[in-house]
């Protein structure tokens, strides 16, 4: 039996297609074993988003190769198509394998093996196709919660970002094949599903025959058996409508907690990055879902040191994270991707400047944490239960809220993958 060994670099969406991969070479006859033992066979699912995480895909890449010297190396993903389009594909690698060929790997490897070990470069033009590429699970890492890829590629083209061009345009994978997904999930115990895409609200926008759009998805998938939680990934201020807001917050399996990419609270940066929002219209959307929910996670993204960003813009930023209160808020010094329009910006900031902002925020985002968290103490909460731990000295389990906090609870009984209501009382049952 032939041994293979994967890594994931990089997004929920990467995460779902290595895991994706494995399940395929599993009914292939393969072993899976851990990236670090001797394999067979080495896949690493690779990221292109920063000039860093080309950086770790190439250290992954040898990494393997050093393990293994007659291993076979597949590069999959990002990294590779977009590094294939500017012909620096890397030495150290047998197969290379683009987005949207995912699928097919066990036919790459069986065709490496006919042709004697010859190199086999499987990439597409990915910026000119339509088709989603058919990916399916029936199990996950995770025993209670399940990440469904429904939506792949980008239109969106802000000027530090890399993956519209890695990942292609916007492509939609039919309602019908998301829910039959999630139901034979449900049917091998997962409780909870959180809705992810490159994209995900622009799910919907490239259907011709098909009229769903994330809300519509959303409801079909609200009706399935055996789903107790639905939550969704990373999400553009401008889905937020009030019809949208209304009507999920009836749905009493949607979990309140919304992760709005902000990116920056001065409208000038704004329009550098190419946002198509306001600071204004961001507000406003957030006050639309406090309308609808009580207390709901709000959580953000913020790029400090963005090419030219002025003390002046910096301090817009602060003031309007400080003013909305988010749960937590990531924090990300502006990192050059070369082959982006904010590469090759004037006014480029300097690091010690990028990591004196990076240390302010992140200060603020430890007090606006400790703010919301506090305010749920004294309060009951549903916790879906996912392993058994030990914390601070006493033997229990962890589990998250419907807001995503991380708590911890006390138990004789096995209740792993269970929903329990339970009263947070201190900051000990709260985990970081």
């Amino acid at each position: 039996m032939k041994r293979a060994a994967l890594h994931n670099l990089g997004c929920k969406v990467n995460a779902y297609e290595t895991e994706a991969m494995q399940e395929l070479l599993e009914r292939a006859g393969y072993e899976i074993v851990p990236f670090q033992e001797e394999a067979d066979v080495y896949i690493i699912n690779t990221c292109t988003v920063t000039n860093m995480a080309d950086r770790k895909s190439r250290q992954m890449l040898h990494r393997a190769k050093k393990k293994n010297p007659e291993a076979i190396v597949v590069a999959a993903g990002c990294y590779v198509q977009a590094a294939e389009e500017n012909g620096q594909i890397d030495e150290c690698i047998d197969i290379v394998i683009g987005n949207n060929k995912k699928k097919n790997i066990v036919e790459v490897l069986k065709e490496y093996e006919e042709r004697c070990g010859e190199k086999i470069t499987e990439v597409i033009d990915i910026n000119h196709t339509q088709e989603y590429e058919g990916m399916r699970l029936t199990r996950t890492r995770e025993h209670t919660r399940a990440y469904i890829k429904v939506q792949d590629g980008c239109n969106q083209f802000c000027s530090y970002c890399i993956i519209p061009y890695a990942r292609g345009r916007v492509r939609s994978r039919t309602a019908g094949d998301v829910v039959d997904e999630i139901k034979d999930l449900a049917e091998n115990g997962y409780k909870e599903v959180v809705l992810t895409g490159i994209h995900l609200s622009s799910y919907g926008v490239d259907f011709e025959q098909e009229k769903t759009d994330l809300l519509g998805l959303i409801l079909a998938v609200h009706k399935i058996e055996g789903i107790e939680r639905i939550r969704l990934g990373s999400l553009e201020p401008r889905i937020i409508t009030e019809e949208f807001a209304k009507t999920i917050s009836g749905l009493p399996k949607f979990c309140p907690h919304f992760h709005l990419s902000l990116q920056s609270g001065s409208n000038a940066t704004l329009k550098r990055m190419n946002r198509k929002y306001t600071a204004e219209e961001f507000r406003e959307k957030c006050t639309l879902l406090r309308k609808y929910f009580e207390n709901p996670a709000l959580t953000t993204d913020i790029i400090v040191g963005f090419p030219q960003e002025s003390e002046e813009e910096f301090a817009q930023t602060k003031a309007f994270v400080d003013g909305i209160d988010f749960y937590e808020t990531h924090i990300f010094k502006y990192s050059k991707r070369q082959g982006t329009k904010a590469a090759a910006m004037e006014g480029q900031i300097d690091e010690q400047i990028k990591t004196k902002r990076s240390n302010e925020m992140l200060a603020m985002d430890r007090e606006k944490r400790q703010k919301y968290e506090d305010a749920w103490l004294g309060k009951e909460v549903e916790v879906l239960v996912e392993e058994e731990i030990v914390h601070e000295g006493k033997k229990g389990f962890v589990g998250h809220t419907k807001e995503y906090m991380k708590v911890f609870l006390e138990s004789d009984e096995d209740i792993r993958n269970k929903i329990v209501k339970m009263t947070l009382e201190n900051r000990l049952q709260i985990i970081h």
